[in-house]
C-alpha cells in the first residue's frame, strides 16, 4: 500500500471516478441478487419440505383409529383332564398371549438391551439413535441401519405390516417418518406404558419356525411356558427377532449363538446382568435342548385321528350352529386364539394307540398297498393326471391279470411305482407332481365312547404310520357293510321294542327265500337248525331268522328305527346318474346289505344307545369352546338324549348279547373281568369283520378289511377285529370293579317251550323243552303250549318226522309220511298223531347283498358232538318212558 500523500490522493480520486463507481456497484447488486435468490431458493426448499413433511403426515393413520394389539392366535385343544393336546395353527397365527407378568424380567431385559436400549427412556423415538443411523446413511449410502424403538416396532408390526421388500427409497423414508410420528403419538395416549408397549412388542414379533410372540417360541424350542425361561434361553429367542431365518436356532445354531452372545454382552454393558450371571450364561449350552425339543416337535406336528375327526366336527357346527362360512369357520378355528375342550381321554387314547401300533398283534403275512399318482404334462402342455386304478389297469395290462396293488414288502410296493413312472416319461409324459402312499392291509379302525354321555374317549383310524394331518380315517369317513351287527339294531331291536317279537319267540331256521326268490344263506354249513328263540339266533348271528324278523316287523320299521340309532349314510330311494333307484329299505337290511355302507363311530353310537338303556346320545369329540376373550362359542357339556327304545327293550338286547359273548360266535372276546355284551359282524366273503360290543363302562366298535376290499381268507384276519376289541379293552377295564347292567323294574320272567315260544306244559318239563326266558311285563304269551311242536326235524335212518326223543333227529324236511318209530308221545309210545306243517313268514322285498359270520367258533356238527346229541336225547326218551310207565303204574287198581 502507497501511503505518501501523492498516493492518498490518486486513491482517493480513482474512489470517484465514474467508471469504477459504475463497476463496483453492479457488482455489488450481484451478489445481492444471489443472497436474495439463494435465501430465497432456502425458503422455498424449506417451504417445500415442510409441504412434503406435513403432507407425509397427513397421510399416516390416524392414531385414534389403530389396534396395536395383535391378531391372528392360535387355538389349543386340551384334553378330558385339562391338559394340553395340541394346537391348530394357521400361517401367521401361532400365537398365545403372555400378560407381562408372566415374562421374565431377564426376558424383558434382553429384547431391550438388543432392540432399543434408551426405550425406557425416550418418547417412542431415540434421537441418538436417527443421528447415529442418519451418518451411517449420508457416510455409507447404506439404508438397511435403522434406529427403530421397540414402540416404532409395533407400529409396523401392526400398522406396516404388509409394506413391500421392494419399495423406493422414498417410499422406504416415507414409511419411516410415519412410523417415528405414530410412535409418539402412541406413547402420549392416555394409559399407555412402556410396560403395556413392551407387553405388545413381545407378543407380536415374528420369532421363526412360525411363531409369533415369545410364549410360542418358547414353547416351539424350549417345550415350556416363557415364565420358565432362563436367562440362556431368553438370549437365544432374543438373538432371533432381527432375522427369524438367518438366527433360527434349529437351523442355524451356530449364528443364533453368536448373537445370543451379543445379547448378553449388552445386558451386561447396560447392567441388566452381572459378570456371575453373565458368565453362567454363557456357560451353558441352550442347543441340545432345542434339538430334542424339535424331534418331539416334529413328530407331534402330525394331528392324530381323534383331533381330525374333532376338527371336522367343530368346522360343521361352526357353519351349522353359528352360520360361519366355510372360511370364516376355517379362520376362526386356526386363527381364533380358541380354548377347545375335548372329550378324549388321552391315558385311553395311548392304550388305543400303543396296542394296534404293535405289529405283533396283526396276522403274519401283512401285505402293503400302493395308492401312486401322478400328474404328467405332454409335450403339447397338457396336464394329465394318472390314479391308482390307470396305474392297476396298465400291470394287468402288462399280464399280471391277478394284479391288485398289494405287495409283501414296501420296496416292492416302491419299485413298481418307480416302473410305472418310468412307463409314463417313457410315453413323453414329464413328471410335474407324485404322491405315494404305501399302507400295511388289512387295516383297521375303532371307536371308543362313554355310552352315559356321548363323549368320544379315543379313535383309531388305521394302522401304520400317520404321514399328514385330516388324512384317510376309517372311524369316521370310512364307509364299509356292517354285516351281522345289523340284525341287533335293524331287526331284533325293533321286534322286540314294539313287542312283535321276544327273546323267546321262535323261528324256523330252514330253507327260506327273499321275496325276489333268491335263497337266503346261513354262514354255517351244518344245514339248518329248525325251530330255534331268537335268543340262539342271536347268540349263533344266523342269518335266516335275523332276515325273518325284519320280515316280520316289515323292512321300513327296520329303517326308521336305523334312522333313530343315528345312522347318516343309509338311503331311501336314491337315484343314480344312469337312473337305478337304490334303496336300504328291503330284507336285506337284517343283514347289513345296504347300499354305502356304516361309520364306524356310528355304528358304536348305535350300540352305545343299547348300553345306556335305549337312549341314542350323538357322538362328541369337544365338549366346549371359549373364543379369545373366554366367551363360550358352543358347550356341549349336557346335551340331551334321545329315548329311541324302551329300557327293556335294551336290557333284552343286552342279555341275548352277553350270550354271544359267553357261549356264542363272540366268546373270544370275554377276558372274564368285567359283563360284555356285543355282537359279531361278518360280511359275504370276508371282506369287512366287526366287533360291537360294551361293558358297562365303554363302548368299542372295531373293524377290520381290506381298503381294496379284497377278502380275507385267512382265520387269524377274520377274527381281527375281535383280537384287537380284547387287546384293547381288556387293558382299558383293569382296576375298574365289575358292575352288572342295570334291570328295569318291568322285566320278568317266565319258563317257555323251546319249540313253540309258549307257556311251558308238563310234557314240555318232562322232555326238556322248556327254558326259563326273561320278558317285558306286557309281552308274556298268555297260552301254553299244546305239546305238539311245529318244526322240521327228520329220523336220519327213516327220513321220517323226527320229535326230542328220536336219537337219530336231524334239520330237516321229512320225506316220508308220518312219525318216525323212536318219537314218542308223553305215554312213551310212538307218536301217531298228525305231523304239523311248518308255518313259515313270507317275506316281500328285495336284496342286494347277503351277510356271513365268523367261521370258527360254532360251525358244522362233528360226529362226536353228534354222539352226545343223540345220547342226550336218547336219555330224554328214557326219562319220558320211564315217567309214563311210573304215571300208568300209579293209576292202577289197588289189589
Amino acid at each position: 500500500m502507497n501511503y505518501s500523500r501523492r498516493g492518498i490522493e490518486k486513491k482517493r480520486n480513482e474512489l470517484h471516478a465514474k467508471m469504477p463507481k459504475f463497476t463496483n456497484a453492479l457488482g455489488a447488486g450481484f451478489y445481492k441478487a444471489m443472497i436474495i435468490v439463494f435465501v430465497t431458493a432456502v425458503l422455498a426448499g424449506a417451504f417445500a419440505g415442510v409441504g412434503v413433511f406435513r403432507g407425509i403426515l397427513v397421510t399416516a393413520p390416524d392414531i385414534s383409529t389403530i389396534d396395536v394389539r395383535p391378531t391372528g392366535y392360535s387355538s389349543a385343544v386340551y384334553d378330558s383332564d385339562g391338559n394340553q393336546m395340541t394346537k391348530l395353527v394357521a400361517t401367521n397365527s401361532n400365537r398365545i398371549y403372555q400378560t407381562i407378568d408372566k415374562i421374565p424380567l431377564d426376558m424383558q431385559h434382553a429384547f431391550v438391551a438388543m432392540e432399543d436400549e434408551r426405550f425406557y427412556e425416550h418418547n417412542g423415538i431415540d434421537i441418538k439413535g436417527i443421528a447415529r443411523s442418519a451418518y451411517i446413511v449420508l457416510s455409507t449410502r447404506d439404508m438397511s441401519q435403522g434406529a427403530s424403538t421397540i414402540t416404532q416396532q409395533l407400529i409396523k408390526n401392526s400398522v406396516f405390516e404388509k409394506w413391500a421388500s421392494g419399495e423406493s427409497k422414498f417410499e422406504k423414508i416415507k414409511r419411516k417418518i410415519q412410523e417415528q410420528y405414530l410412535a409418539i403419538q402412541l406413547e402420549r395416549q392416555p394409559g399407555v406404558t412402556k410396560e403395556s408397549i413392551l407387553e405388545l412388542y413381545l407378543n407380536t414379533i415374528n420369532l421363526g419356525q412360525n411363531t409369533l410372540g415369545v410364549q410360542a417360541a418358547a414353547l416351539r424350542y424350549f417345550g415350556k411356558n416363557a415364565s420358565d425361561l432362563n436367562l440362556s434361553e431368553a438370549a437365544v429367542i432374543a438373538a432371533i427377532t432381527s432375522n427369524p431365518s438367518r438366527y433360527n436356532p434349529i437351523s442355524h445354531p451356530d449364528n443364533n449363538a453368536t448373537r445370543r452372545a451379543i445379547v448378553l454382552e449388552k445386558m451386561l454393558d447396560q447392567g441388566y446382568i452381572n459378570d456371575q450371571t453373565y458368565a453362567e450364561a454363557m456357560a451353558d449350552d441352550p442347543y441340545e435342548r432345542i434339538q430334542k425339543v424339535n424331534q418331539q416337535t416334529e413328530e407331534n406336528s402330525i394331528n392324530t385321528y381323534f383331533v381330525d375327526a374333532m376338527v371336522q366336527e367343530i368346522m360343521d357346527d361352526f357353519q351349522e350352529k353359528l352360520g360361519y362360512s366355510e372360511t370364516q369357520a376355517y379362520n376362526m378355528l386356526y386363527s381364533g386364539g380358541l380354548q377347545i375342550f375335548a372329550t378324549q381321554d388321552t391315558k385311553i387314547q395311548n392304550l388305543c394307540d400303543k396296542v394296534t401300533g404293535d405289529p405283533e398283534l396283526y396276522p403274519d403275512k401283512t401285505e402293503y398297498l400302493l395308492d401312486y399318482r401322478v400328474t404328467g404334462v405332454d409335450k403339447d402342455d397338457n396336464v394329465q393326471n394318472f390314479s391308482a386304478q390307470m396305474m392297476e389297469m396298465y400291470f394287468k395290462d402288462q399280464g399280471k391279470n391277478g394284479y391288485d396293488r398289494l405287495y409283501p414288502s414296501e420296496e416292492d410296493a416302491r419299485a413298481d411305482a418307480e416302473v410305472y413312472k418310468k412307463y409314463l416319461e417313457s410315453q413323453g409324459y414329464s413328471i410335474e407332481a407324485e404322491t405315494i402312499s404305501i399302507t400295511p392291509q388289512p387295516q383297521i379302525s375303532l371307536s371308543i365312547m362313554d355310552q352315559h354321555t356321548g363323549y368320544m374317549k379315543a379313535v383309531v383310524g388305521g394302522r401304520g404310520k400317520k404321514e399328514a394331518s385330516l388324512t384317510l380315517n376309517r372311524a369316521t369317513d370310512t364307509k364299509r357293510q356292517p354285516g351281522s351287527t345289523f340284525k341287533v339294531v335293524s331287526a331284533y331291536a325293533p321286534a322286540f321294542d314294539t313287542g312283535v317279537r321276544t327273546l323267546g319267540s321262535v323261528e324256523v331256521d330252514e330253507p327260506y327265500n327273499y321275496a325276489n326268490g333268491r335263497p337266503v344263506s346261513n354262514w354255517y354249513s351244518s344245514g339248518y337248525k329248525g325251530p330255534v328263540t331268537l335268543r340262539y339266533a342271536i347268540e349263533q348271528s344266523m342269518n335266516i331268522i335275523a332276515v325273518k324278523t325284519l320280515t316280520a316287523i316289515t323292512p321300513r320299521v327296520g329303517y326308521e328305527y336305523l334312522l333313530n340309532f343315528g345312522f347318516t349314510t343309509l338311503v331311501d330311494n336314491e337315484v343314480l346318474s344312469d337312473g337305478t333307484v337304490m334303496s336300504d329299505v328291503q330284507q336285506a337290511l337284517a343283514l347289513g346289505g345296504i347300499t354305502h355302507g356304516v361309520k364306524n363311530y356310528e355304528l358304536n353310537a348305535a350300540y352305545a344307545t343299547i348300553a345306556d338303556q335305549g337312549v341314542y346320545r350323538e357322538p362328541i369329540f369337544y365338549t366346549k369352546i371359549l373364543d379369545h376373550d373366554g366367551n363360550v362359542l358352543i358347550d356341549n357339556t349336557a346335551l340331551p338324549g334321545k329315548q329311541v327304545l324302551k329300557e327293556s327293550t335294551a336290557w333284552l338286547l343286552t342279555s341275548a348279547m352277553e350270550d354271544v359273548v359267553t357261549k356264542g360266535t363272540g366268546a373270544s372276546v370275554n377276558f372274564g373281568t368285567q359283563k360284555i355284551a356285543g355282537k359279531t359282524g361278518t360280511t359275504t366273503g370276508e371282506n369287512d369283520v366287526w366287533f360291537a360290543g360294551y361293558t358297562p363302562y365303554y363302548t368299542c366298535t372295531t373293524w377290520a378289511g381290506y381298503d381294496n376290499n379284497k377278502k380275507m381268507y385267512d382265520k387269524a384276519q377274520q377274527r381281527l377285529a375281535r383280537t384287537v376289541w380284547r387287546a384293547v379293552m381288556e387293558p382299558l377295564h383293569e382296576g375298574l370293579p365289575e358292575k352288572d347292567f342295570v334291570k328295569p323294574s318291568d322285566i320278568t320272567t317266565a319258563v317257555v317251550c323251546n319249540k313253540t315260544g309258549l307257556l311251558a306244559s308238563s310234557y314240555d318239563q318232562a322232555v326238556g323243552t322248556a327254558h326259563s326266558e326273561f320278558y317285558r311285563v306286557d309281552t308274556v304269551p298268555s297260552q301254553s303250549c299244546s305239546g305238539i311242536h311245529t318244526y322240521n326235524y327228520i329220523c336220519s335212518l327213516t327220513g321220517q318226522a323226527a320229535s326230542e326223543t328220536c336219537p337219530f333227529r336231524v334239520a330237516g324236511t321229512p320225506a316220508i309220511p308220518g312219525w318216525c318209530p323212536h318219537s314218542l308221545d308223553a305215554a312213551g309210545n310212538p307218536r301217531t298223531d298228525a305231523v304239523p306243517t311248518v308255518n313259515t313268514l313270507s317275506s316281500n322285498n328285495v336284496v342286494t347283498m347277503g351277510g356271513g359270520e365268523e367261521n370258527g367258533d360254532i360251525g358244522a356238527v362233528d360226529p362226536a358232538m353228534m354222539a352226545a346229541l343223540q345220547a342226550q336225547q336218547a336219555a330224554a326218551a328214557a326219562a319220558a318212558q320211564a315217567a309214563a310207565a311210573a304215571a300208568q303204574a300209579a293209576a292202577a287198581p289197588a289189589p
